[in-house]
């Protein structure tokens, strides 16, 4: 993954942010703030025969204000307080989380590509 250095503008996203799998647009430059602070995401694949989700510590998120900001974004449906952000094109992820008591969503970057 590139330096945090090389996608930062003044606290926002520098360039495109797109999924790693189709290139589906998510984001347009300086439309998220960066956020370093570690959160569990579940990982893409989840393991049939294990009873509990499981999940990967991430510290390194977009975080958009208003969901309407998003080009093109899928939500999951409601798990507690959360919807898990997948991309609206080709349904792979989750690349992030949102949080319903906030209205705050949050990408990982190390779920996404920028361009």
């Amino acid at each position: 993954m590139e330096t945090t250095s090389v996608l930062v503008n003044e606290g926002q996203n520098k360039s495109i942010v797109s999924c790693i799998h189709c290139d589906s647009r998510v984001l347009s430059p300086q439309s998220a703030s960066f956020l370093n602070q570690t959160h569990p995401l579940p990982t893409p694949t989840q393991p049939k025969d294990q009873p509990s989700l499981k999940t990967e510590d991430l510290d390194e998120w977009w975080v958009v204000d208003d969901m309407f900001t998003f080009d093109n974004i899928g939500f999951s449906h409601t798990v507690g307080s959360t919807k898990y952000l997948v991309c609206a094109d080709c349904e792979r992820g989750p690349v992030g989380w949102h949080d319903n008591n906030t209205r705050k969503s949050y990408v990982a970057l190390a779920r996404v590509k920028h361009t």
